[in-house]
């Protein structure tokens, strides 16, 4: 193979807790590893169909994820090839799981996309806490979920270099606002803010929501549209 053009995407939403896990694994590969130029590291979000000129261009995909696979809190899960689309949404946690299907199926569908995937997934422990972050079960398994990306992709010869050391928070792949640390220590009590979905919001119509729709952070559309 000549030099493969290598896609690693965290995809989730920040603001549900466990969700964002995939998100803080790729930024914390970022943040800890010196990658040659084949290979890209993307923040994905819940952005779906816009992420589909990006798949289209890889010839590897690792997609980073917290995924519904029905078993203990916090366990990882390593899904390769055609068995990634499968596993995406078999028990989607929210709506940008199926979003990322649509992806892959588009890039399909336009004569392109990886010849090879690798799903790096979590079980979450905690979805229902709006604002949270990660829980500790799912901080844990950041460098394993790592160790395995690397290793995956060791096999198509890209070598990896641990950083001296590893890049401040504010050269995060994601928004500034969102860096964990920041993201946490600025979370309001529970007596200021309400940290479950309101059904009075998500519940919503299309026509009282548009309004308010692009005032939204990207991580926060697939829960509020």
């Amino acid at each position: 193979m000549e030099t493969p053009r290598i896609l690693i995407l965290g995809i989730g939403n920040l603001l549900w807790a466990d969700e964002g896990f995939g998100v803080r694994a790729v930024e914390a590969l970022h943040r800890s590893y010196e990658l040659p130029d084949n290979v890209k590291l993307m923040d994905g979000g819940t952005q779906g169909l816009y992420l589909v000129s990006h798949v289209r261009a890889a010839d590897v995909l690792v997609v980073f994820d917290a995924v519904d696979y029905g078993l203990a809190p916090g366990s990882m899960k390593l899904v390769e090839g055609n068995e990634v689309p499968k596993f995406l949404g078999a028990k989607k946690i929210s709506l940008h799981q199926t979003g990322f299907q649509e992806v892959l199926a588009t890039a399909e569908l336009l004569g392109g996309g990886p010849k090879h995937h690798l799903l790096i997934g979590v079980q979450p422990v905690e979805l229902d806490d709006f604002g949270g972050s990660l829980r500790d079960e799912m901080k844990a398994q950041i460098t394993p979920a790592i160790a395995h990306a690397l290793g995956y992709l060791a096999r198509f010869g890209v070598e990896a270099r641990l950083r001296a050391a590893p890049l401040p928070d504010d050269a995060t792949l994601a928004c500034e606002r969102m860096i964990m640390a920041r993201y946490e220590s600025g979370r309001p009590s529970e007596a200021e803010a309400c940290r479950f979905g309101d059904l009075r919001v998500l519940m919503a119509s299309p026509e009282r929501s548009s309004g308010n729709e692009r005032s939204l952070h990207p991580h926060q559309e697939d829960r509020m549209g």
